[in-house]
């Protein structure tokens, strides 16, 4: 008879991470426990009102701020927005944006920009290197 299998366990920070929160914001309990794979799958699937409010309003992980202004993590860290912002937060940064939120966005524009036409020249070239040749 084989032995039963311990269940997969994480630290409260990557479920965190995983569930797109910001850890200081999660309840104490979760914060000291660890987490299973099945109690992450179940947040997941059904998630507390805890969890839908930290997802709706913040504060919010560097990523999740990032993705919502439009920047690089890099960016933010360059315009030293060192600490978390809600939801509202953000909604304000982005109707009234300050001089350094125009800048990263087009860096992040341009970024994309240069991303896409480097892909681009990518697939001509394996497309180009995949038909017959005529000879």
């Amino acid at each position: 008879m084989s032995p039963e299998k311990t269940p997969q366990t994480m630290k409260p920070a990557t479920a965190a991470k995983k569930l797109g929160i910001l850890l200081t914001a999660a309840p104490a309990d979760f914060q000291e426990g660890s987490v299973t794979r099945a109690e992450l799958n179940e947040l997941l699937e059904s998630p507390p009102e805890w969890l839908v409010q930290l997802r709706l309003n913040g504060p919010h992980p560097r990523e999740v701020m990032a993705r919502k202004l439009g920047v690089s993590i890099s960016g933010l860290a360059r315009a030293e927005v060192t600490d978390a912002l809600t939801t509202a937060e953000i909604t304000a940064l982005l109707q009234s944006p300050p001089e350094w939120l125009v800048t990263e966005r087009r860096i992040q524009a341009d970024v994309r920009a240069e991303n896409r036409r480097v892909k681009d020249v990518k697939l001509g070239k394996a497309a180009a290197a995949a038909e017959p040749h005529a000879e």
